[in-house]
């Protein structure tokens, strides 16, 4: 009777998968921190695996597709995840930016008000002078 050594065949196949795990991983990062599309056949080749196996794993699959989306909604040279704005810090710069604006409105009804009495004074020592 021969060994059962299908606890190292296991063993072998899970060690494989870990490692190209890893490496697609790595793939990913590395496109995005470059600002390079995000593709599966773009991430195949970079981490010399085969886009079918990219496809057959859920989490790197959504990775992939969310990247891509993102790479193609932007027109502009794309941004790693990382350095692209949040919703809250886009809603205090908005908060920020509305905050400003009613500063400079409130300036510029000031000067208004300055200007039409400095107008107001100017006219009226006019006529004072023209009557003498």
């Amino acid at each position: 009777m021969r060994a059962d050594n299908t606890r190292h065949i296991i063993d072998a196949a899970r060690q494989r998968h870990e490692l190209t795990r890893a490496k697609a991983i790595q793939a990913l990062r590395s496109l995005d921190a470059a600002g390079a599309p995000v593709t599966f056949e773009t991430v195949a080749r970079t981490a010399a695996i085969s886009r079918s196996w990219l496809y057959a794993q859920p989490d790197i699959r959504a990775e992939i597709e969310r990247l891509r989306a993102v790479y193609h909604r932007a027109p502009a040279t794309p941004l790693p995840a990382r350095q692209r704005a949040s919703g809250a810090s886009l809603l205090r710069r908005l908060e920020a930016a509305n905050q400003r604006t009613k500063q400079l409105a409130a300036e510029n009804r000031r000067l208004r008000e300055q200007l039409a009495l400095a107008l107001g004074e100017a006219r009226n020592s006019d006529v004072a002078r023209k009557r003498k």
